[in-house]
């Protein structure tokens, strides 16, 4: 049973990776690139395991899972040459990304982004779409000082749209991410992908198909001419 949603919803933060675009996809064949060089199989725990935190904590999984002897700066420098590369082709929207950012915005809901990404990658992945003049802020892993699964970036997301905590609705795609949201005290919904569908996610309101599922509108209060 969906968790009954504040009177009013004042704003809502965005996940980045694998919640509005597919780029769970390519940091997935990036991660078998980086362990295929190194005489290693990628396996789906480790992968469970880095998804939704920050660079540096989840380089340091990646090197305590494979008993590694490369420094956090290699595997990070080496990633975002391998994922920079492989972007241009590769990246997409997620389903109802496009339909659901218009529909909040005819209805005047503030939005921005909270993601565990670096900079750098999060204005590669947004230069291709016309959605970052829409976002009233874009925080990313240098904003704050611990990241996801701790609160800090959501808790800064409702403090730049001012609103409490409880007023601001979160789409994540992780478990990572979900509890940093529901321990900032904001109404989530989780919006897995194929690749988190079996991950936990104690606290969120419910757990939608997509971005396209009607129980986010209701919850917003919006309504969508059409599923992008």
């Amino acid at each position: 049973m969906p968790l009954t949603p504040p009177r009013t919803i004042r704003a809502v933060a965005f996940d980045l990776d694998g919640l509005m675009f597919n780029t769970e996809d390519i940091y997935r064949e990036v991660c078998a690139q980086l362990t295929g060089r190194r005489g290693y199989p990628m396996e789906q725990g480790v992968l469970d395991r880095m998804m939704g935190h920050p660079a540096p904590q989840a380089f340091q999984i990646l090197i305590d899972w494979y008993k590694l002897s490369d420094s956090i700066a290699d595997l990070r420098d080496e990633t975002e040459e391998i994922f920079l590369g492989l972007l241009p082709q590769q990246l997409r929207p997620m389903q109802g990304l496009l339909c659901l950012l218009a529909a909040i915005d005819a209805a005047g809901i503030p939005r921005g982004i909270a993601t565990s990404s670096r900079r750098v990658l999060v204005d590669a992945i947004l230069s291709g779409y016309e959605m970052r003049q829409g976002m009233q802020f874009i925080f990313t892993a240098e904003d704050v000082q611990r990241g996801k699964p701790n609160p800090d970036i959501y808790l800064k997301a409702a403090t730049a749209f001012q609103v409490e905590p409880h007023e601001m609705l979160v789409l994540e795609d992780s478990g990572t991410g979900c509890r940093a949201a529901v321990a900032a005290g904001a109404y989530v919904i989780a919006v897995p992908s194929e690749h988190s569908r079996h991950h936990d996610f104690p606290g969120v309101a419910f757990q939608a198909d997509s971005l396209a599922d009607p129980r986010i509108d209701t919850a917003l209060g919006i309504c969508r001419r059409s599923v992008a």
